[in-house]
């Protein structure tokens, strides 16, 4: 069984709080599920299932299964495993135009870090370099994580 690396990076890139990113390691499926979905599934029932919207019932299904079988999924890298902000000022630093550096650097200082770098990044032309940068870190954030988990990849 090989996991779809592109598939890994889109769930850590899109990871948001109340949602955990799965992968289920018989299948080489990779879900997405939210705290909601896993209360409500400890306690729905088959009738209750069939009255949802069908995209609910897809959550359900999948939140029932990972519940079921919770010891065949491993846990995608969140945030807190791989420090967004650091990638920032990996970033910077890896600019060869001191004003740009400061600028930038000036911008993550504080609350709001996040959308002034942006911000600024887009004003200085520079936004395509920072996601092609942001890219390459999930990308070296998702093939250590398989290599440090013993899943196998597939490009």
């Amino acid at each position: 069984m090989k996991v779809n690396l592109q598939e890994i990076i889109d769930h850590i890139e899109m990871q948001f709080e109340g949602t955990g990113a799965y992968v289920n390691l018989k299948t080489g499926e990779v879900v997405s599920i939210s705290e909601e979905d896993l209360r409500d599934a400890e306690v729905i029932d088959e009738q209750e299932i069939s009255e949802l919207p069908d995209w609910r019932q897809v959550n359900m299904e999948i939140a029932i299964e990972f519940i079921e079988h919770e010891d065949d999924y491993e846990a995608l890298p969140t945030e807190m495993d791989y420090n967004a902000y650091g990638m920032m000022e990996r970033f910077i630093a890896t600019l060869i135009d001191d004003k740009q550096s400061a600028i930038l650097d000036d911008a993550i200082r504080g609350k709001g870090a996040f959308r002034r770098f942006k911000d600024k990044a887009a004003d200085l032309g520079l936004l395509e370099a920072w996601y092609r940068y942001q890219g390459q870190c999930y990308r070296e954030i998702a093939i250590e994580w398989c290599e440090i988990k013993g899943i196998t990849y597939k490009e």
